[in-house]
């Protein structure tokens, strides 16, 4: 499954920009980018593993439920 790069702006809308078939290679374009985003820049620069772009899309913006406290 391939590596995607993905810009996320405030307002939840998804930029692809690579894809990428080697960890490696998107976790380093990933760096790179973060590095070069300005401080007052509200996007984000998230990588995701998935089978598709549309996969990757619907992961992306699927809410995550937050972890429960209590005992375990």
């Amino acid at each position: 499954m391939p590596y995607f790069v993905y810009r996320i702006d405030p307002g939840k809308e998804l930029h692809c920009l690579a894809k990428y078939d080697k960890y490696r290679d998107a976790k380093l374009e990933v760096q790179a980018l973060r590095k070069t985003q300005e401080s007052d820049d509200a996007g984000m620069v998230r990588m995701i593993h998935a089978s598709s772009q549309i996969e990757a899309e619907r992961l992306l913006l699927t809410p995550r439920e937050a972890p429960v406290e209590g005992d375990d």
